[in-house]
């Protein structure tokens, strides 16, 4: 396994309830042969950009252990899920 980080920006517009499921459904898919070393959900800010004319999101980082299958996977998710704006999934060189 190799070590990963994923950034994902989340719609504004989205309820606390409905961005900690959108939060443990992506962790559960780590977690499903893998391991999340660390979470970071730093709530809403301002976007550098408008991004389908939204001006703020909430961001969420997220260290992680994992396969290239269940990145993929992750990644794969990540871009049919509506209420993620962008995301981001990089190897951890450090």
């Amino acid at each position: 396994m190799r070590k990963y980080e994923v950034m994902y920006i989340v719609r504004p517009d989205v309820e606390q309830e409905a961005l900690q499921a959108i939060v443990d459904k992506f962790h559960g898919i780590i977690s499903n042969g893998g391991e999340v070393t660390k979470q970071d959900v730093s709530g809403k800010r301002r976007l550098a950009y408008e991004i389908n004319k939204l001006r703020d999101g909430y961001f969420v980082l997220v260290h992680f252990n994992a396969t290239t299958e269940i990145v993929n996977e992750l990644d794969r998710i990540m871009k049919i899920t509506d209420e993620v704006i962008r995301s981001l999934i990089v190897r951890d060189v450090a």
